[in-house]
């Protein structure tokens, strides 16, 4: 079998960065995307220390130049692309929410409309610009990385234990990623692609913070199993550690 090659937007850092660590241990090849030159090279050379086959490309997922780059780098170096791992997420003011923070009623259009553009309409962009290069694989992957935050049963539970964690920039960016999840699923059904949204959980990152109750480590897990789906693994879902979680 060909290698399988890997994208892992955000992978100089955090989960990305583990993801793309474990990937590499399962035989994969991996290219991660930096925005930021330093950190990019900083982080494949720790990756590749570790022992790991991994590249880097500067890619600022919001940068429709990045995008079309990062598409002309892999049609022409492999031809196609087996898994893309959507890592890459901003969080809005504190994070993780302790209780609510710009709210529904009173978040700037200037914060809503930044984190959606990099949790939501960049991974759009980006999905659709690679398709065709994931088409080109014998089963294609994708995987969105999701929050538990996005999902709308749990918000609007009050016996929920997310119930009061409203941050609501940072939510509905992921609720819009799931239901990307849910319609590209349907759009692939005819095809070897499997699209899913991974609930990473709360993770010592730092985004997380040191309050987080997972190591980095498990935090990756979820990411890494849905880009190595089998060919009868489900597509169209939520996954948390193996369990589905409720949209």
């Amino acid at each position: 079998m060909e290698q399988k090659i890997a994208l892992v937007t955000g992978g100089n850092r955090g989960i990305g960065w583990q993801t793309a660590l474990e990937l590499s241990r399962a035989g994969v090849k991996v290219v991660i995307g930096a925005r930021n030159e330093e950190q990019g090279k900083t982080a494949t050379a720790k990756l590749r220390a570790a022992g790991a086959d991994v590249d880097w490309i500067r890619l600022e997922v919001t940068n429709e130049a990045d995008r079309e780059a990062a598409r002309e780098y892999f049609a022409a170096r492999y031809g196609r692309l087996d898994i893309l791992v959507n890592n890459a997420g901003v969080a809005a003011g504190e994070f993780p929410a302790v209780g609510p923070e710009h709210t529904a009623s009173e978040v700037s259009e200037e914060t809503l409309r930044s984190v959606m553009e990099t949790n939501f309409f960049a991974v759009v962009a980006l999905t659709q610009k690679l398709l065709p290069l994931l088409k080109a694989s014998e089963a294609g992957r994708i995987v969105n990385l999701s929050s538990i935050l996005g999902s709308l049963d749990r918000q609007a539970d009050p016996k929920s234990p997310f119930y009061r964690a409203k941050s609501f920039a940072y939510s509905v960016s992921k609720t819009a990623l799931n239901s990307l999840t849910v319609h590209l699923a349907f759009d692939l059904r005819r095809t070897a692609i499997k699209v899913n949204s991974a609930h990473p959980g709360w993770v010592k990152t730092d985004m997380g913070g040191k309050d987080a109750q997972m190591e980095l480590e498990d935090g990756a897990k979820t990411s890494v199993m849905l880009a190595l789906l089998p060919d009868d693994g489900p597509t169209g879902g939520f996954f948390h550690m193996g369990q589905t979680l409720p949209w």
